[in-house]
């Protein structure tokens, strides 16, 4: 069974940076969609970005857009989300997901069937 495990959180500063990396455990085919998603303490787990394997194209929940970055690179099959001008609001949990299902919104999290265990991401003001 396909395993994920996310990496390169951390504590930063207000208006710096993190790159987080999701390294899937077996290779990735052309019919997965991978995505990023958040919990924040007492929150909802929410979308944050998706990719789709094949095409490499990014999507992104709109409070991402302009600042997050979401790639892949195939000969390790791993998955990034490259986070500029970090809030103190994109505090939470980090969590790489994956599909192999076609399903009509991949921002929920019912189109997703193996999830990372997460990494902390705390941003200070």
């Amino acid at each position: 069974q396909l395993q994920l495990v996310e990496s390169g959180g951390g504590l930063v500063k207000a208006g710096g940076s993190l790159r987080l990396s999701c390294a899937a455990s077996e290779r990735i085919f052309g019919d997965y969609t991978m995505a990023w998603f958040r919990q924040a303490p007492g929150k909802d787990r929410e979308f944050v970005a998706r990719i789709p394997w094949s095409s490499g194209v990014g999507y992104y929940a709109d409070f991402a857009e302009g600042r997050f970055t979401i790639s892949r690179l195939f000969a390790n099959h791993t998955t990034f989300l490259q986070m500029n001008s970090l809030k103190p609001d994109d505090t939470a949990v980090y969590y790489c997901a994956a599909s192999d299902r076609w399903w009509r919104d991949y921002s929920r999290l019912a189109a997703y069937d193996y999830w990372g265990q997460g990494t902390q991401v705390t941003v200070s003001s």
